[in-house]
């Protein structure tokens, strides 16, 4: 066994602490998630917002009905969301005193279900056992000589053929895509240029089509088509410039004069990503004679290292989400090489579009 000496400079032992705190605050991260998870599940941003005013721990604990018990425990946990910033502790007079309350933070705002702008069914999805799961057979992927998903080494099966078998977890699906569609719409809300000379554009694998209700809305002279499988569009009604479609996008794609791919390509692997980049391209260049484009709202990991270190954790947070079916999120030379092997590469521009997401432009 190795030696450990006991003589060590007082510069030794600061490097020694300060990794183990680094190690411990990684090692226990996950209490991030499943404190999330109670807290969405508990619906507290929820009974803070209807409360209309900061709430107490003692009003919190009346509403959630918490046995005596069990109302230190609220307290630890509260506390622990409110250090990470889901909640702020304010000071409010109470029966002449002065109580400490939970107040909701612009982060926890975005979990108030029925919210314009919630988020709270990206933590469904992403904290259900099911999905979660995957990452706990990470190191049996590895080594698989297959080419089986961390999904499909879990599950028995890959993440799209599960969701069509099982309408709880599609739904949850659904409704995570949804709910981020919403934040992207506001981002839209300022580049609205890029739909300036379109006449029709059609939004593949767009879902429920929260986007492309939005477009079609804040632009009525353009003719928008959802196009997703039959089963997710099935009796989904539009209106006079919004239509649904089901079908298959590494088959065929309805012409238009521009595609939409809202966080679609990061799911897919190089060589699915080019099958539907070509589709994407057969579909706009054979839509009418003058210029189309396809347009990607997708992620853009820094490799010039000009993100602030939040962001880039964010990216690569998000790319070992889809490492859970084969998807990758790409640095800007992955995606120019995406292109080029679609041949699509001639024409195009990378724009910022939300705090993590960027816009891309390909001129057909």
């Amino acid at each position: 066994m190795a030696s450990f000496s006991l003589f060590i400079s007082g510069r030794e032992a600061d490097e020694i602490f300060e990794g183990q705190v680094h190690l411990y605050k990684h090692l226990f991260a996950f209490f991030d998630s499943l404190c999330l998870k109670w807290c969405v599940d508990q619906s507290i941003p929820n009974i803070i917002h209807s409360h209309g005013q900061p709430m107490t721990l003692h009003k919190l604990v009346s509403t959630l009905k918490v046995p005596l018990a069990k109302v230190s425990g609220v307290h630890r946990l509260m506390r622990y969301l409110a250090h990470n910033g889901f909640f702020d502790m304010v000071k409010i007079n109470q029966d002449e005193e002065e109580k400490e309350a939970y107040a909701l933070t612009y982060v926890s705002k975005l979990l108030v279900r029925g919210s314009d702008y919630c988020l709270a069914p990206m933590v469904d999805l992403m904290l259900d056992p099911t999905f979660s799961s995957s990452y706990q057979q990470l190191g049996k992927w590895i080594h698989d000589e297959g080419n089986q998903t961390p999904f499909a080494v879990a599950m028995g099966t890959d993440i799209w053929d599960f969701l069509s078998k099982n309408p709880k977890q599609m739904k949850y699906f659904n409704d995570a895509t949804a709910s981020d569609s919403q934040i992207i719409n506001v981002a839209l809300r300022d580049h609205g240029v890029i739909f300036e000379g379109l006449e029709s554009i059609v939004d593949v694998a767009g879902g429920t089509g929260m986007v492309a209700k939005y477009i079609s809305e804040t632009f009525p002279h353009l003719k928008c088509i959802v196009f997703d499988l039959p089963q997710v569009v099935k009796n989904l009604e539009g209106t006079n410039n919004l239509s649904y479609v089901g079908g298959d996008m590494f088959q065929s794609i309805p012409k238009a004069d521009a595609v939409l791919l809202k966080w679609i390509l990061h799911d897919w692997d190089d060589d699915n990503c080019i099958k539907i980049l070509k589709k994407c391209k057969d579909a706009v260049s054979s839509s009418n004679n003058k210029r189309g484009k396809i347009i990607i709202i997708d992620i853009v990991i820094d490799d010039e290292k000009q993100d602030q270190p939040e962001i880039t954790l964010a990216k690569l947070q998000l790319d070992l989400a889809v490492i859970a079916n084969n998807g990758k999120e790409r640095t800007t030379e992955e995606w120019k090489k995406l292109f080029m092997e679609a041949e699509c590469h001639q024409d195009y521009k990378i724009s910022p579009l939300t705090g993590h997401m960027s816009l891309i432009e390909i001129y057909i």
